[in-house]
């Protein structure tokens, strides 16, 4: 097995990515991270047939061992390029007897209807088609071919924009249904492996353009850095990362339990929490109870932002009154009788 396959089946089996009986939709866009994922899960699933690897024996009843594989692939009708990638991508998977579904989805026009930009209409677009090929296909998780470099450059990015500690956390090798066999390793090594691989991937130009935040991080400040101040940076704050992830893992569990001990009446409509046992707790387990209650009702907590919880807080804080307020249009928080309730809006 090659050197940097090795270090994925360790994330893989370090981070519990993918157990027995798996089926995965791979987001493959024909670039060398997403080809070097694909490759390097065919191989690994092929040399782990037989072994104590938990992936051994993986959809053993199908007409391939490489069944548990679906490759998912968005045109986004913006390069020229485009029909091309979407081509290299469904070649390679005929080539090896891998399930394809591609969809072409007219990215700027969303971008302009829903008056985004064309990044977030993007990765809006991927995800709800990776999400349309997992239902179809009965598939239980989805593969992003994000990797070490990605994470490092998503925590400069939620630094900036000062989302907290949580954002130190950059990428998560697993989150839900989501799984990234790459998340450490670094885009020279999946570059190399690319090559020494004949992958011959797809490159997309518009990666050199400073027009983005993320690629503005990635062109200019990190080789900044690196130069000046710490050659070193991006396992600098890899390390950073995992420090992050394991005291945000305690805190969690603080606050789970602190919710169980909280919590007067949950369904599918409202989360009614006891205002006294709330008001008792730190700020920091209080923030964090808002988005543990709010992620509860709704699944997400997209859309909260720190000055909503911090409103919640000061609105508890208050003790007494009829207030409500509507950090969205789909919630309502209202404090009365020595209770929290936390409402969904029709």
């Amino acid at each position: 097995m090659d050197k940097l396959e090795e270090k994925i089946l360790a994330t893989i089996k370090n981070d519990n990515l993918i157990e027995l009986g798996d089926k995965i939709v791979l987001g493959v866009s024909g670039g060398p991270d997403s080809m070097c994922m694909l490759n390097a899960l065919i191989n690994i699933i092929k040399a782990c047939q037989k072994g104590p690897f938990p992936m051994a024996g993986t959809c053993q009843e199908g007409p391939s061992p490489l069944a548990g594989l679906i490759v998912a692939h968005v045109n986004h009708m913006i390069r020229e390029e485009a029909a091309d990638d979407e081509n290299y991508v469904k070649e390679f998977c005929a080539q090896k007897n891998i399930e394809f579904y591609s969809k072409s989805i007219d990215i700027q026009k969303i971008a302009n209807n829903s008056k985004i930009g064309l990044e977030e209409a993007g990765r809006n677009a991927r995800y709800d088609f990776f999400d349309e090929v997992l239902r179809q296909t009965g598939a239980n998780k989805i593969a992003i071919a994000h990797n070490k470099n990605d994470k490092i450059e998503t925590m400069i990015m939620n630094a900036m924009r000062g989302t907290g500690i949580s954002g130190l956390k950059g990428i998560e090798a697993k989150r839900d249904k989501y799984i990234r066999p790459l998340i450490d390793c670094d885009r020279f090594e999946i570059e190399a492996y690319c090559e020494q691989n004949a992958l011959n991937p797809r490159f997309d130009k518009t990666n050199l353009e400073n027009e983005y935040t993320r690629n503005k991080i990635r062109n200019i400040a990190i080789p900044f850095i690196k130069e000046e101040f710490n050659p070193n940076i991006i396992e600098t704050l890899n390390r950073l990362s995992k420090l992050v992830c394991e005291e945000e893992e305690y805190i969690e569990k603080q606050v789970r339990k602190a919710y169980g001990e909280l919590v007067l009446e949950e369904n599918c409509n409202q989360i009614v929490l006891d205002l006294k046992k709330f008001n008792e707790q730190e700020k920091v387990i209080k923030s964090k109870l808002v988005l543990y209650t709010i992620t509860r009702l709704f699944n997400t907590s997209k859309g909260i932002e720190r000055i909503h919880i911090e409103d919640i807080i000061k609105l508890c804080g208050n003790n007494v009154g009829n207030k409500y307020l509507t950090p969205n249009k789909k919630i309502k928080v209202l404090v009365k009788n020595h209770k929290i309730y936390f409402i969904k809006q029709v």
